[in-house]
């Protein structure tokens, strides 16, 4: 099977390239890290640097390729909104076009369930639940590629795309290793009551599911599915389990999800006044994420891709941190 797989050089898109490669397909990894790239194409994969924002060379990067996998996004929780317009939007509208005019059999698409969240809590979330307004760029424009995305189908593209939830794993680059430093210095105060419980997904669960939507039955295209590891975990309490395998005291100072939210919203303000500036320390979007309960559920993909979580969260958990002790 000849695959591309746009975001290669990220931390679900390399996933991927390398399980695909490991079974045999003939997979063309597309991405903008010239590193990750190269060792990529080390691997004995085909590496192309090519930016989805510019329609120049995508439509020869496509052309004989039968299922394209679209994991490239912009995922950061600050930034301009006109660069995940960029990258999310016009990214995923070149894509789609490019499916079409070269035939491709298939897109699956990577989409996010920050499309459901707010600021407050939110569990056992379906897929046709009522979406509330973005709370950031990256939700925003997310819910706009998904417009991108229907039309593309509506066009007579065989998409369908997935809302993995938290992903985490040997290299992660967003969740833990945000964490990490924090922990580390005992710098990382307890948000809200330390008590509210998060989906979480391991990396290789929703490579499964990116699998089983490369050769899902024809009635599933079109459709959006939740994607996490189905057990809904206390996060202060696998925190706490990692400081212990880290060697790290716990954190104990707790700060109420009102302050926090005051005070990232303060930060957010002062922070938006200077060009170009850094992510602030804390952000509403990370606040929210820490503190509130936010679950999915995943029956859809269970009943209609046949989606089964293979690996659970302690022994990805563990995996993590084996690798993390290695590489740090």
């Amino acid at each position: 099977m000849k695959t591309l797989i746009t975001g290669a050089t990220g931390f679900l898109g390399g996933a991927l390239a390398r399980r695909l490669h490991s079974l045999g397909w003939d997979v063309t990894a597309l991405g903008r890290n010239p590193a990750k790239l190269n060792q990529l194409e080390d691997e004995g994969m085909h590496a192309l640097h090519s930016d989805i924002t510019k329609k120049d060379g995508l439509n020869a990067a496509f052309n004989g390729q039968e299922i394209i996998f679209h994991c490239a996004a912009l995922p950061s929780p600050w930034g301009s909104f006109e660069k995940f317009y960029q990258a999310n939007v016009i990214g995923t509208r070149n894509v789609v076009q490019a499916c079409l005019e070269n035939k491709v059999k298939r897109l699956v698409y990577v989409s996010t369930p920050s499309l459901y969240f707010d600021y407050g809590s939110r569990t056992n979330v379906k897929e046709d639940d009522p979406l509330p307004e973005p709370i950031s760029h990256y939700a925003h424009t997310k819910r706009l590629a998904e417009e991108e995305i229907d039309k593309g189908f509506a066009k007579g593209l065989a998409v369908i795309s997935i809302r993995p939830r938290a992903l985490f794993g040997e290299g992660d680059t967003v969740i833990f290793p945000r964490l990490i430093p924090r922990l580390k210095s005992g710098r990382l105060p307890i948000l809200g009551d330390g008590e509210n419980v998060v989906d979480l997904t391991y990396i290789q669960n929703v490579v499964d599911a990116l699998l089983l939507c490369a050769e899902s039955p024809a009635n599933t295209l079109g459709k959006k599915y939740n994607i996490s590891n189905g057990e809904p975990i206390k996060i202060w309490k696998l925190i706490e389990r990692i400081c212990d395998e880290l060697g790290y005291p716990h954190p104990s100072r707790n700060i109420s999800y009102k302050t926090a939210n005051a005070a990232a919203s303060e930060l957010e303000f002062l922070y938006s006044l200077i060009p170009f500036s850094p992510e602030p320390p804390l952000t509403r979007v990370s606040v929210s994420m820490m503190a509130n309960n936010t679950t999915l559920d995943i029956s859809a993909a269970k009943n209609e891709l046949g989606y089964q979580p293979k690996v659970s969260v302690e022994e990805g958990v563990q995996r993590f941190l084996k690798w993390w002790k290695e590489n740090n």
